[in-house]
Parts: structure tokens; sequence; C-alpha cells
């Protein structure tokens, strides 16, 4: 409002930057003022219904200011018509229809350079000295100066009238876009002068993710397709486009000491213009409530009605210790940097784990804590056994300090199904995660997991599709890519698989899938290179891997698993290997009763690959043999 009535009063001169910056906020500040004045020019440009390409109201002049037209015509432009006054008369109850026509048939005309300025514009309601704006104008400025009261008071209320949807529309003649029913929340930009705060910016962007995420109206990309805009120069239209949603949120992060300035933007993809943007100043212990703020806003912009629950899930948020914070946002991004290896699965336990020192109460650091120890990552030496009850005293403490933590509830899904081989509690789980955060994508694969190794297999694939939905890039494709084999639709495992491949070419899922697709559709030489691929990524000993290159090369796919299961064998005499992969490699090579003797060490050990034997097709060969089927009743799989 500020804004306005600086350019309104400057009737058609140009008003710089830095003027606008001096007069608004005064000489020395310290803040993204830029950033500030942009806000400030969409929010009146979006109020007045003005098409930043097309202006009527305010001219941009790049690079120096910005300058307020009043038509001289009485009329405001309807695409290519123009309309007499007469036609604007407000049905709104504050009656100022008539006064909008003579504002704006009446010049307003420069004031003399001459005449001293008796007039100080400040951030009102924040500067010290601020002027309410009916006492702008000063009285000595005579009849010129009524006018442009006038118009001042006309505008105001313009902003206000306009600012109602349906009566914009009446107005101007414009159809409302599309619902947004779709967004990304980009890479935060770390503007702070430290580099080493980017863990912070995307603990940020990730920790905004699922609060939007909560909003059941809302599809919401997960962060491992949003992340891999960070630093991208791409047009946020072609952004929105790859990613397949109706709008993005990009923003920035600044932090010094312990203050934070957050900056958020939403911007309507087709067509393409900013719709909301705001920028939030805290504590960093308060950040929680910063994003929930941020949440809230985006859903009252693209008017999203939030239920009782969301806006409970929304608003509760306390204050977390800054150096705990830190910790954990330091776990967060070592696991999501680190490639997925055990070597970064160890180093973000221990930061979970002081995070959760400085602050006993911190329940996303214990769910955090948990899902490191349910995840097996190769390289791993510990079993199940060891790490699963682990995870569940992690799920349930960070459940207890707060029971609406959806990372928790799907964690203990994920030791329901893999762990304790009970189906209906993980099913149970995985409902209320997704009742928590239906775009909790995690959920959505392990649900679909779960549904597959039952036999369950549309709604299998269903879930599978509604993963892929939520994680439009392939980066995170290889669990639905998984659920597609067991589910023996291996076109659609075959061709998610490619385009997996042909992105991320060094990603070692996207090979042992390949791999997999190519086995049972016959094709075991080239199922047998992609397995050796996936080896060497998977950084197996390089003599090793130049040895299982011999085998295959001398004796074909027969030899390249003879020798991958004397490897195995070896190996699982001081590393834990899952017996199921072992088991799989015995049936390779014809080696019935070795893989019987492998089936049983995984149910011993809780491998949690033994959940899929029911519907594993390289076990089709074994399901006629009475062990086989009295392992399949043992397990416990629902028929």
């Amino acid at each position: 409002m500020d804004l306005l009535i600086l350019l309104v009063r400057e009737n058609g001169r140009l008003v710089g930057r830095e003027e606008i910056i001096e007069r608004l906020w005064g000489k020395d500040v310290h803040f993204d003022t830029d950033n500030s004045i942009n806000t400030a020019i969409r929010k009146i440009r979006r109020a007045l219904g003005e098409d930043p390409e097309k202006p009527q109201y305010i001219e941009t002049v790049q690079g120096k200011g910005y300058r307020f037209k009043i038509p001289l015509d009485g009329a405001i432009s309807n695409g290519d018509k123009r309309s007499p006054p007469s036609t604007y008369v407000s049905s709104t109850p504050d009656g100022i229809g008539d006064t909008v026509s003579a504002c704006f048939v009446a010049p307003v005309e420069a004031q003399n350079p001459a005449a001293p300025e008796s007039t100080e514009i400040r951030s009102l309601g924040s500067s010290p000295g601020a002027m309410p704006a009916e006492k702008v104008v000063s009285r000595s400025h005579g009849v010129r100066a009524k006018i442009l009261a006038s118009c001042l008071v006309v505008v105001i209320g313009l902003l206000v009238t306009l600012s109602q949807s349906r009566v914009r529309e009446r107005l101007f003649g414009t159809h409302r876009p599309p619902r947004i029913q779709s967004l990304a929340v980009l890479p935060l930009v770390n503007l702070s002068i430290d580099v080493g705060q980017d863990f912070f910016a995307d603990g940020m962007t990730d920790e905004l993710t699922t609060d939007l995420g909560k909003i059941s109206a809302l599809r919401v990309i997960s962060r491992t397709s949003a992340m891999q805009y960070k630093g991208s120069k791409k047009p946020l239209r072609e952004i929105a486009r790859e990613l397949n949603v109706d709008a993005v949120i990009e923003g920035t992060v600044m932090r010094s000491g312990s203050h934070l300035r957050v900056t958020a933007n939403l911007v309507r993809a087709s067509p393409e213009n900013h719709l909301w943007a705001e920028s939030y100043e805290s504590e960093v212990g308060n950040t929680l409530t910063v994003q929930g703020e941020i949440a809230r806003a985006v859903a009252r912009e693209i008017q999203v009605q939030l239920t009782q629950q969301e806006q409970h899930l929304l608003a509760a948020a306390r204050p977390v210790n800054p150096e705990a914070q830190d910790l954990y946002l330091r776990g967060l991004y070592t696991m999501n940097s680190g490639g997925g290896s055990a070597e970064s699965s160890e180093k973000a336990i221990k930061y979970f784990q002081q995070a959760i020192e400085k602050d006993p109460s911190y329940a996303a650091a214990y769910a955090a804590l948990a899902t490191v120890y349910a995840v097996w990552i190769p390289g791993m030496t510990r079993s199940p056994r060891n790490l699963m009850p682990k995870a569940r005293e992690f799920a349930l403490k960070a459940l207890t300090l707060d029971n609406t933590l959806a990372d928790a509830h799907s964690v203990l899904g994920m030791i329901a199904l893999f762990y304790d081989w009970d189906w209906a509690a993980a099913e149970r789980e995985y409902k209320q995660t997704m009742a928590l955060n239906p775009s909790n994508v995690r959920a959505h694969e392990w649900h679909a997991r779960g549904l597959v190794t039952q036999g369950r297999i549309e709604e299998a694939i269903a879930e599978a599709k509604q993963a892929l939905a939520l994680s439009p890039s392939p980066l995170d494709w290889d669990y639905p890519i998984w659920v597609f084999i067991l589910a023996r639709r291996y076109d659609l495992a075959r061709e998610r698989a490619r385009e997996f491949l042909e992105v991320a070419p060094n990603y070692v899922w996207g090979h042992f899938e390949m791999a997999q697709v190519y086995e049972h559709q016959g094709q075991l030489e080239e199922a047998a290179q992609e397995s050796l691929k996936a080896d060497e990524l998977f950084g197996t000993d390089p003599k090793k891997v130049a040895q299982l290159k011999e085998a295959l090369a001398k004796s074909g796919s027969k030899g390249y698993w003879k020798l991958t299961l004397e490897n195995y064998r070896e190996s699982a005499k001081s590393n834990y290997v899952p017996p199921l992969l072992v088991a799989e490699a015995c049936v390779q090579v014809d080696d019935k009763e070795c893989a019987f003797e492998w089936l049983e060490k995984g149910f011993e050990e809780r491998d949690d690959l033994m959940i899929d034997i029911k519907v594993e097709p390289l076990f089709d060969g074994l399901r006629s043999d009475a062990r086989f089927q009295d392992l399949e009743r043992r397990v416990g799989i629902p028929q």
C-alpha cells in the first residue's frame, strides 16, 4: 500500500528503486529490498487484474524503476475493447462507483517542483513516525491535492474491491484459471554468506514439502524429484511441465546467527503468473512454525479448504533447540546426498543421535533415526535382527512424543511388513501415514510392495502408479519398478527402467532392476551384463569384478552366476548378505538344495526379501516342493 501511494502521488513520474527504498524504509536498511519491491509490485498488479506483459497502470522501466499511469479516457481495458466509465459502477457496499469514473476521467497534474514536500512515506505499522494514508497528502496542496486524495481513496478501495475474484471477473471479463491441484517445492536458495548453510536450505525445502504434503487436496511432488532442479536455470514453466504440476514454490533462505529470513513465491505454470509472495522472519528454533504459516498461506491463496485435522497438523509446531535442529538437518542432508551408501547411513545415525542428546523431545529426530535403522543398504554388516528392534524402539518413541508424525507411522509399517511379516498391521500403519500426509511417497511405495507380495496385483500396481505420480523424476522409480516386476508387468517395468537409466546411467538400482526384467523375459546374457554393471556400482572389489567379466565371457550367464554364488558364500562369512539373494543365485545355477538351504537361513535371519517368495518369478520351479509350501506357510503370507 505504501508503494502504491508513493507511485500515485508522483503522478506519472518515474520513481527509481533507490528512491523507493529511501522513502519507504529509509537509507540504512539491511534486508532484501529488491525482493520486497518486486513482491509489492506483483501484489498491486494482481489486485488491479493487470497483465505484467501489457501493463495498464504500473509501468516498469527496466533497471530503473516504476511509474503509475492513470487512463485519461476513463476506461478500463477489456481485451481490445474500450468501455465508458459508467460500465464500472461498483455494486459493493462501499459505494465508490461514481468516484471511480470521476477519478479516472480527471487528469492528475504534476505539483510545482518548488512546493515544499511535507509528506514522508514509510512502512506503515512498522517504522517510527509512520503516517496513516489519509494524512499523506498535505493540506497545502489545494484543490489538485484534493483530487489526488480522492484518487488515492479510490485506488485503495479499488484494490480491496478487485481483490474479490468475482468482482474482478465481472469488471475485466476474465475467466478463472483451472484450480491448482498439484505443486512442487523447488530447492530454496541459500542466500547466507556461509555456503556451508546449504544443508539448512535443503532441510527447509524438505520440511516445507512435508507440510504441504499434509493437504489432501494437493498432490505435492517428492523432494527427490524437485531437488534435481537445484541451481537449474530452466524456466519455471518448463520445470512445471517436466514435473507435471500446476504451480511451483520457489524461495530463499537467509540465516545470520540465530536469525532467519525466508521468502516464498507461488507461481502458476499455465498461464504463468505470480500468485503470491511473502517474507517471514523468525529465530532459527521457530522454523517449524514458519513452515506451517507458509503452507497455510499457500492453501488460502489457491482456495483450498483445509480440513480440521489439516488445520491442526499445520498449526501444531513447537520450538526446537536450534543446535538439535542443525544436527537433524545435517543428518538428513547426509542421507540424501550420500548416494545410499552404508558410510553415509552411519554418519547420519551419529547426527540424529547428537540431535536427540541436545533435545530429547525432538520427535522428528527419533523418526529419522528409525528410518536409517530400518532400511538395509548394501555394505551394512548388521542383519535385520540387529537393526529392526532399534528401528522399532525409535519409531515408537517418536510417536510417544508426536503421534501425528507421518514418517514414524510409515517406519512402523515398514517394520511390520519386512520384519514382523504382519501384513495387516503394516497396511494399517501405511493408511495412517497417508491420512496424515497423502503425498508421502514412501508410504505408497511400501504399501504397494506389501500388496504385491500378497498377490493383490491390481491394487499394488495402482499404488505404484500413485508413487510415480508423486515422483515424476526417474531418480525415484526404483521401488515402483520392483513392484511391476513382482507383479509380472514386465512391459511397465522395462519402460520405466529404460527411462531411469537414460537419466541416471550410473545409478545402481536401475541396472539391478533392468537385469531382472531381462532375466524374466528370457534374455539371460543381457541380464548377466546388467547384474555385472550393478556389481561394479555397488563397489565390489575390482579384482572380483574382473573375474566376473572373465567368467561371463567364457561361460556365459551360468559362469557369471556360479562365480557370484561363490562370492556370496565367501562374503557371508564376515558380513551380512541377504540370504534370499544367495538362494536366487542357487536357482540360477540349478542347485535346488542350495536354494532351500539359503531360504531357510533367510527365515531364521528375518530377511526382508522373504516376503517376496509367493510372487518372485525365480522361485516358480520350487513351488511344487512341499518344503517351499511349508516355508510360505511359516512366513505367513496372506492367501
